[in-house]
């Protein structure tokens, strides 16, 4: 129930009908009541819902390692949300419950260098090796472009990355997997960018392997992560 403060001339406080009266710095003021919060869940809502809470699942592991593979993005749009767009557009299958990342299509690096040749990874004593061709002088390509490698484990919901693995000269580099991952499954990509930080290439998944039948949930956590080393773990 509103109560009139000065007379009928004056302000209420208080709820009359679909009208809420209050007064702020000596200023009275009315509105109206909110409308009531609906939730249809739609069934294409549902789907969308599903297909955003993969990606964001995936991308939130690998903030750090994102800034430079979409430093190409549009201007006006951060380089996650152009990774998020890029993602759920082009590498998401299914809907609600059943949306699943596509590894071999999603790209967490994406630009105009020249990705190396005959590219490769092998899993062993802990550790990914990777080794590529040598392909300096193709294009764009330069031998002190900057070699990007990062593992993501699908059963954990982690990933480990390192932003300055090698050179595109070297024809290799190596990656350390946490001793707690065993023998999980993993998508493994490895990306380049130019020296002077100006230019990147789109990324390589070289491994995607099959999630066991059963596995355990991977840990929520909060959106993003602030770690701007060249290595990084997070989960």
């Amino acid at each position: 129930m509103g109560t009139i403060t000065k007379g009928i001339l004056g302000g209420f406080s208080g709820k009359v009908g679909t009208v809420v009266g209050s007064s702020w710095n000596s200023i009275s003021y009315m509105r109206s009541l909110a409308d009531g919060y609906t939730d249809p869940k739609t069934e294409k809502q549902v789907c969308q819902r599903g297909r955003f809470a993969e990606v964001v699942r995936f991308l939130r592991t690998m903030v750090p390692y994102l800034r430079l593979g979409y430093k190409e993005h549009p201007a006006g749009q951060s380089a996650y949300s152009s990774a998020m767009s890029y993602v759920l557009k082009n590498a998401v299958e299914g809907c609600g419950a059943d949306a699943a990342v596509d590894f071999q299509k999603a790209m967490i690096s994406r630009g105009s260098l020249v990705v190396p040749g005959d590219a490769s990874v092998e899993a062993a004593a802990g550790k990914l090796t990777f080794t590529w061709t040598d392909n300096s002088g193709n294009g764009n390509a330069d031998a002190d472009d900057v070699a990007m490698v990062l593992a993501y484990n699908k059963v954990k919901a982690e990933a480990v990355y390192d932003l300055e693995a090698g050179a595109r000269a070297d024809g290799t580099a190596e990656l350390t997997l946490p001793g707690s991952w065993g023998d999980e499954a993993l998508a493994v990509y490895l990306s380049f960018r130019s020296a002077q930080g100006k230019s990147v290439s789109n990324s390589l998944c070289l491994q995607d392997d099959e999630v066991a039948s059963s596995p355990g949930d991977g840990s929520d956590g909060e959106d993003g992560a602030d770690d701007d080393s060249g290595q990084g773990t997070f989960g």
